[in-house]
């Protein structure tokens, strides 16, 4: 999970490392050019990893019926599932969600929406620095 959540929060990643490099090196040029050679192999990764989602969904797409529409499937299924047996769990004459469904609410509404809205944003973001270097 701290890789994640590291690669997303580069800026602070590079930010650690950079007090290390401070640590480490003697005069400012060699400091601010080894934070920028971290920051390039930083943004470097994170594009390939992209690349590599984008190279497996093409994959995916290139397959038959059921290769192009696994995930969607999945994805219908298990929420579908989660909300049928959210509902009708202990509600027999009275309508009470439980608290343990509550939460996983919570949880996936707030990822999902950090997912779509974060990732849009994140690749928007990504693409404009593409463009400029």
């Amino acid at each position: 999970m701290s890789f994640i959540k590291n690669l997303f929060n580069s800026g602070d990643l590079v930010k650690d490392v950079g007090d290390v490099v401070d640590n480490l090196t003697t005069s400012k040029e060699e400091k601010l050019e080894a934070k920028k050679k971290l920051k390039e192999v930083l943004l470097n990764y994170e594009s390939k990893m992209q690349e590599q989602v984008t190279s497996r969904w093409l994959s995916d797409n290139q397959g038959g019926l059921l290769t192009k529409n696994i995930r969607p499937i999945a994805l219908a299924f298990l929420t579908f599932m989660f909300v049928i047996i959210s509902i009708f769990s202990g509600n027999i004459g009275q309508f009470k969600i439980q608290t343990e469904f509550i939460d996983t609410y919570r949880i996936l509404l707030i990822t999902v929406f950090t997912a779509y809205f974060g990732g849009r944003s994140f690749e928007k973001i990504n693409n404009g620095k593409n463009k400029t270097i």
